[in-house]
């Protein structure tokens, strides 16, 4: 009878220890799924947002631009839809501050980039990282020349051109072209439409008026890129927007 006690005693240790060995591998991963959520849910705050951004629909819903004549990419300056979202686009591509880099990918940002190879020059490797956090590289022609007025054979070479080096520096060819200065005429068009671009895109600065569902949105202050898209970002969650993936509508 002495021994009884003992070895009962012993097995209700081994039991408990087991049980309390048993729970801390579940605390553990619970605390590390823990941790890979909370950078994501709390990146919003990170850069002052109120709330996290709305999602985009998985299933756009859009109707077909208009083209200026058959068989000529279209002309677009607003994206007609019902859903509630904008379109942030970049030009150039002077502007290369890591900064914007970390928000695109903290926040899962869909952003268009319309890249000018002489003013991009030796900061193509900004615009691979860019591109590697999701987002889109399109074309601003070669040298930023206006258009509107050059014969064909000098707006096919702007624009042929800088779909060649953006294909040698990213291994695409863009569908989507941005005019400099917003200048372009029908010869631009068909100049476009025989390089390959789907449509011509136009752009506008946010301004003070209201945001409208499909607004194209272009002409930030570049100085100061990560915290002007941010305050952009605000107005847009105010306005009961967010921010869409443009190459998804077009």
């Amino acid at each position: 009878m002495r021994l009884r006690v003992p070895v009962a005693g012993l097995l209700a240790a081994l039991l408990l220890t087991g049980c309390a060995q048993s729970v801390d591998p579940i605390e553990r991963l619970g605390k590390k799924a823990a941790q890979r959520v909370h950078p994501q849910e709390t990146a919003y705050r990170r850069w002052g947002l109120a709330a996290p951004l709305a999602p985009a629909p998985r299933a756009p819903a859009r109707t077909t631009a208009r083209t200026a004549a058959p068989g000529l990419p279209p002309v677009v300056d607003h994206v007609r839809t019902r859903d509630k979202v904008v379109f942030l686009t970049f030009d150039d591509g002077a502007e290369r501050d890591p900064r914007f880099v970390d928000m695109v990918r903290e926040l899962r940002l869909p952003v268009s980039v319309f890249l000018t190879d002489s003013v991009v020059g030796p900061g193509y490797a900004h615009f691979a990282r860019l591109r590697e956090v999701g987002a889109t590289v399109q074309n601003h022609t070669l040298d930023h020349a206006s258009l509107r007025g050059l014969p064909y054979a000098g707006q096919r070479a702007e624009i042929c051109g800088q779909q060649d080096k953006l294909r040698q520096r990213f291994g695409i060819r863009p569908r989507l072209l941005r005019p400099p200065y917003g200048r372009y005429d029908a010869t631009t068009l068909r100049a476009a439409g025989d390089c390959g671009v789907s449509a011509v895109v136009l752009g506008r600065a946010p301004g003070t008026h209201r945001l409208r569902p499909g607004d194209i949105l272009s002409g930030f202050e570049e100085r100061d890129l990560a915290d002007s898209t941010v305050r952009l970002l605000r107005r847009i969650q105010a306005e009961g927007l967010t921010p869409a993936r443009l190459e998804n509508y077009l």
